[in-house]
């Protein structure tokens, strides 16, 4: 026995538009566990790559969706995380370097019973997929995107990579890359996403909460996983693992509560009025009223923007959680509705809409 699961109505004016909710992806009623979703293949990453901590997080995490499993798509492009359909037991696509944002939104826009996953790297998405991906993005179209950043091209052996730091001395930049990176959640943030977050491979129980996030949310959304590569570019987020600096480097945001980190507390973020940003102040001197109050449902970009930019390539104060989730009209209903208003008028008039407009006047027949 299955039934389907309904998204809501899309409200705050946009039903006006008479946009309805399409998105019906079947559900079983049969209790599903980790191993149900893990595939046959033999997993092939370097031993003690991040990888298999995201695969075993994903793995755990699918059966609390409920879905079907032929019902849940990964597509991936190229690169070491873009292996993950092998080792899922689900439907997925190892597809072209790059383009896997643009093979999942023709499967997403086409098929409304599907739950489809992107799987992407810093290279593969950033590089030579980055204009897929940010019109991803801004089209909001219903996908789940996990790009994992190592700052490295790992599979090719060890190159910089468009998250690399300057500086960066590898096989390809001998004398330190001058290339200034990609700040990925901000990239996504300028591309007007509606979802974009930021977790790290070793915290399962973080990156699982992320994870059951983005998968309830109707659109596009990002999810960067700070990943380690243990070959290529080992340690690259120490800082933000070691117990000894974690508390100091790491900030996380939770909706609803005050930003703020450190030893006991002792560090918060707050508006800085020289520069209309934010900025890390400690809490003694400002206190706790100053402290900005995290809101991920803040529909103008700029604050969660602000907050993207608060670590640099050193990972200072850096956060991790929701930055932003706000509801927008997917591109896969506006494409349906305006499919369908097109269609019925034709259906009414072969004169018009979308019959009349394939065979206007300029029409042949090739034989």
């Amino acid at each position: 026995m299955t039934d389907t699961v309904e998204t809501p109505g899309i409200t705050g004016g946009v039903a006006d538009l008479g946009i309805p909710a399409l998105r019906h992806v079947p559900k079983t009623d049969e209790p599903q566990k980790t191993a149900d979703f893990k595939s046959d293949q033999e997993v092939r990453w370097c031993p003690g790559c991040g990888d298999y901590a995201i695969l075993a997080a994903v793995q755990g995490f699918l059966p609390q969706l409920g879905l079907k499993r032929e019902n849940i798509v990964f597509v991936s492009g190229i690169g070491c995380s873009s292996r993950f359909p092998y080792y899922l037991n689900t439907y997925g696509m190892h597809s072209i370097h790059g383009r896997a944002p643009a093979i999942a939104t023709g499967l997403s826009a086409s098929r409304p019973d599907l739950s489809v996953w992107v799987v992407t790297g810093d290279g593969d998405a950033l590089s030579i997929g980055g204009n897929h991906l940010i019109h991803a993005l801004r089209r909001n179209v219903n996908l789940k995107i996990l790009l994992f950043n190592n700052r490295i091209y790992g599979l090719t052996k060890g190159q910089y990579s468009p998250t690399s730091e300057v500086g960066k001395i590898t096989k390809s930049t001998p004398m330190g890359s001058l290339d200034y990176p990609f700040n990925p959640v901000s990239l996504a943030l300028g591309a007007e996403a509606t979802f974009v977050a930021r977790t790290i491979d070793s915290d399962r129980k973080h990156l699982t909460s992320v994870l059951r996030a983005a998968a309830e949310h109707e659109g596009t959304a990002l999810v960067e996983i700070y990943q380690n590569c243990n070959i290529f570019n080992d340690g690259a987020f120490d800082v933000l693992k070691d117990p000894s600096t974690r508390d100091d480097w790491l900030l996380r945001m939770e909706h609803g509560q005050p930003l703020r980190f450190g030893s006991e507390g002792s560090r918060g973020v707050v508006r800085d009025p020289s520069t209309g940003g934010l900025r890390v102040a400690d809490v003694a001197e400002v206190g706790t009223d100053a402290l900005v109050v995290h809101d991920a449902h803040t529909d103008d970009p700029s604050y969660a923007f602000a907050l993207s930019r608060l670590s640099g390539q050193d990972l200072a104060y850096t956060p991790i959680g929701v930055f932003r989730s706000v509801e927008r009209p997917t591109y896969d209903e506006l494409m349906t509705n305006q499919v369908e208003t097109a269609q019925g008028a034709s259906d009414a008039d072969s004169a018009t809409g979308l019959t009349a407009l394939l065979r206007g006047n300029d029409t042949w027949t090739v034989v």
